[in-house]
């Protein structure tokens, strides 16, 4: 079987399964296509008319079964993800990284010290440290585990001389101040929570839930984060689907929006 045939084969198992996507996804071609390809360790632009052993076959069937009948996203089968074209090591600790502020980085100016608070695998301080290479950037969280992972890929990416890596409550112990802070932190709400999709309970509930009305954190965030700037420095923040909610509950703050799932102040 080649790998067009196994990509196709895979795809329409995936249809009839049902399953949910939005973890570096959005269908079940791609979702096929990333994990034949990855889970053979063959680049995206491989050629589909390749053969495939006997003995990659059978490795990928397994994890064809466990995609289906445990509903574990890609991502974690294979301990990878890409964002904005890098790739990033990833386990239970952190949530699969697909924050649409690593596709705004460029526009954001030329900040020379930057936080990513709330950094989970440290992909966004990564991307950042691509984007300005004349910056210095701390990446915080409040999770041991997360730190861990973040600390595997700053590691493969090289730049544990340019990132910091640290462990804090929000800014309980960040004094330093920053021209840029980005944050993609909990925000999901609790009505929400209880409707997500089997995929996204295999994330940490740590790095999802924002309270009653997903804004718990956004708002301390938001409170707290001009004694952290720098004289012309900005928070951008992202929050999913929660705008309308954050327009009410924050109006009078000045946010003002990127897009609908992201703000800045």
């Amino acid at each position: 079987m080649n790998l067009g045939q196994l990509i196709e084969h895979t795809e329409e198992r995936f249809k009839k399964a049902r399953l949910h996507y939005g973890h570096g996804t959005t269908n079940a071609r791609d979702e096929a296509a990333f994990l034949v390809l990855r889970a053979l360790r063959l680049p995206f632009e491989a050629p589909l008319d390749q053969e495939a052993s006997l003995k990659a076959v059978k490795h990928l069937e397994s994890l064809i079964r466990k995609r289906i009948e445990k509903r574990i996203p890609a991502a974690y089968l294979l301990k990878e993800a890409w964002l904005d074209g890098r790739e990033f090591y990833v386990d239970r600790r952190v949530i699969i990284p697909r924050s649409h502020i690593a596709f705004m980085l460029k526009r954001l100016g030329r900040p020379k010290r930057v936080l990513d608070l709330c950094t989970g695998s440290g992909c966004l301080a990564i991307l950042a440290a691509y984007a300005w290479p004349q910056a210095r950037i701390d990446a915080s969280d409040v999770s041991k585990g997360a730190l861990e992972v973040a600390r595997i890929n700053v590691r493969r990416h090289r730049l544990g001389k340019r990132i910091r890596l640290i462990r804090s409550n929000l800014f309980e112990s960040l004094p330093d101040q920053y021209d840029l802070i980005i944050s993609n932190p909990p925000y999901v709400s609790s009505a929400a929570m209880r409707r997500l999709p089997q995929e996204y309970r295999y994330e940490p509930g740590l790095a999802l839930a924002g309270g009653k009305d997903g804004l718990l954190l956004v708002k301390q965030i938001v409170a707290e984060t001009p004694s952290h700037l720098r004289t012309g420095g900005r928070l951008v923040c992202e929050i999913g689907d929660g705008r309308a909610t954050a327009q009410r509950a924050l109006a009078g703050s000045g946010l003002q929006w990127l897009n609908n799932e992201v703000f800045t102040l």
